[in-house]
């Protein structure tokens, strides 16, 4: 059984941002912090620096509720400072 599924526009972000499958994974499976989401619980937020890029932070959303996870959006999030 797959782990994840992407919707639409996850997919759409990934191939527009240039995003690759190893850094969502790396996002899924070891994130540096985790969220919830403000506005929907069912939602949650998983944040990895990914160091080839610059150490920028991926943010990918998630809703946790479904099987398997599906992978709301994902993106590089500018306004996050000094994780963990």
């Amino acid at each position: 059984m797959k782990k994840y599924e992407l919707t639409r526009h996850a997919e759409k972000m990934m191939l527009e941002r240039e995003l690759t499958v190893e850094w969502l994974e790396r996002g899924l499976e070891s994130p540096e912090n985790v969220e919830v989401d403000m506005k929907d619980p069912a939602l949650e937020h998983r944040l990895v620096r990914i160091p080839e890029f610059g150490s920028r932070v991926l943010r990918v959303i998630i809703n946790k509720e479904t099987t398997p996870q599906r992978v709301v959006t994902v993106y590089f999030d500018r306004t996050v400072k000094g994780m963990p």
